[in-house]
């Protein structure tokens, strides 16, 4: 019961109405609290551990030269509960706090987004793009506790934390160390 307009079949508005009532009749209860790092990604984990569900992979990132990272929904869990404690520990961080990572796209971006979503840490995504002013104004503006970054952009940040009363801790994304910085890969 679809009219053909132009070529592509088209619904009456009387069929878009009665699917909506039929959505809105489905009564599912919501739960108070939804964490989907716990309700989904643990989840998921649990079901590859008691082999009810085939290790595939919940993470997978190439870069350009090839290099890749496979993580199963298991390996993300744990490596996100690792990076949560690096957050609420080594850091301090706590619920409704906010962190903001300026990073390219690799494989802690992801692994950062599930441990702040997983301690209630509020994630302020930064493209690598950004310049000090730009990075001075969002740390301001935030209240931002933390910034995370990487060897590359460091100095950008470094030249305005003096004007960053909130900010308590850097993270660095990288395999050297950088004086006044704490360094992800060594806390994991």
């Amino acid at each position: 019961p679809c009219r053909s307009f132009h070529g592509y079949n088209r619904l009456l508005t009387s069929q878009i109405i009665s699917h909506y009532d039929s959505i809105n009749q489905y009564k599912k209860e919501l739960p108070e609290y939804f964490n989907f790092a716990s309700d989904v990604l643990d989840e998921w984990s649990q079901l590859e551990k008691d082999g009810r569900k085939p290790a595939n992979p919940a993470f997978w990132w190439v870069n350009e030269e090839g290099e890749e990272v496979k993580w199963s929904f298991e390996e993300l869990g744990f490596l996100s509960r690792k990076a949560a404690n690096v957050l609420s520990e080594a850091c301090g961080l706590q619920r409704g706090d906010r962190v903001i990572a300026v990073l390219p796209r690799v494989p802690e971006w992801w692994l950062l987004n599930v441990a702040c979503m997983r301690t209630g840490v509020v994630l302020i995504p930064g493209t690598s793009q950004l310049t000090a002013k730009d990075i001075l104004y969002r740390l301001q503006a935030s209240k931002a506790k933390c910034i995370i970054t990487s060897d590359t952009l460091a100095p950008a940040v470094e030249s305005v934390v003096p004007d960053s009363q909130f900010l308590k801790n850097k993270l660095i994304v990288g395999k050297g160390s950088r004086d006044g910085w704490l360094n992800l890969k060594e806390l994991l």
